[in-house]
């Protein structure tokens, strides 16, 4: 059946790269697309997500509590391979739902993070699921959700930039402890940012520097703002998996980590779009 407010909220995600204003601005959002289960055609709906480190996230099929599982999750049952849009990339993935103890860690880990869940739960009789979707493995490049080789880089750059600000959001929250789910969504952004620094400095920057001789001091400048970064990364991992940690030093690394990045990405796009789209 046709869902207006669902239609709505695909367009603007897609327009924008993931995006989001209104009710959803800073949510953790994908564009789930699932075959039918007894259609067999594309079924697309907008779901949140939460990070899971990896190759995985999570999505919870709770429909607010309603007595019957949302559509799409009976559609994953059946046809287990879907269609992620994540706002820079759109990738394929295989969908597992947890059972047992690994369902109710991930489902109580949640609850941690957002409460809403647990009322979600208390709603309905049913247990609300959780699923992991696997990124599957693909040859060559990302599909990366941009028109130019320029564009692909600021689509980039923005999703670090929206995570990082969730992050931050979540660590002002007013809780005193750094929950489980908040560790995670940390860890997962510190492996996001160190794969993409690898990638550019294996693929992206020789590149550049063949075919522009004369970008060789911002590239250099680039090489070592992304050892700076690295070490803050580092810093961030550790204070996020040691025992001992508190919530405020957490806070600081990551505070140490935004003022390092947001300057080094401003640079980065200020220097290599033109060249990107040059090269193009």
């Amino acid at each position: 059946m046709p869902n207006p407010f669902n239609d709505q909220v695909i367009e603007e995600f897609r327009a924008n790269k993931g995006r989001m204003g209104g009710h959803f601005e800073g949510a953790r959002l994908i564009l789930l697309t699932t075959t039918g289960a007894r259609t067999g055609t594309p079924h697309t709906a907008p779901v949140g997500y939460l990070p899971d480190g990896g190759d995985r996230i999570l999505v919870i099929a709770s429909a607010g509590g309603a007595p019957r599982h949302p559509d799409w999750y009976r559609n994953l049952l059946a046809h287990p391979e879907v269609t992620v849009e994540s706002g820079p990339f759109t990738y394929q993935a295989r969908a597992e739902a947890l059972t047992g103890e690994e369902r109710d860690r991930a489902f109580a880990r949640a609850v941690e993070a957002e409460p809403g869940w647990a009322a979600y739960q208390e709603r309905t009789e049913r247990v609300i699921p959780v699923v992991a979707l696997h990124e599957i493995a693909q040859g060559g490049p990302p599909n990366i959700n941009a028109d130019s080789f320029g564009e692909a880089i600021k689509v980039v750059h923005d999703a670090f930039r929206r995570e990082l600000t969730q992050i931050r959001k979540e660590m002002s929250s007013g809780t005193s402890t750094l929950g489980a789910q908040l560790r995670v969504n940390c860890l997962t952004f510190c492996q996001g940012l160190h794969n993409h620094h690898t990638g550019e400095d294996l693929g992206m920057f020789p590149l550049l520097a063949d075919r522009h001789p004369k970008a060789a001091p911002a590239l250099a400048r680039l090489r070592e703002e992304h050892e700076r970064i690295a070490a803050l990364v580092e810093d961030l991992r550790h204070a996020v998996t040691a025992e001992d940690t508190d919530l405020d030093t957490a806070r600081a690394e990551v505070e140490r980590l935004t003022t390092e990045l947001e300057a080094h990405l401003t640079y980065e796009e200020q220097q290599l779009i033109p060249l990107l789209d040059a090269t193009a």
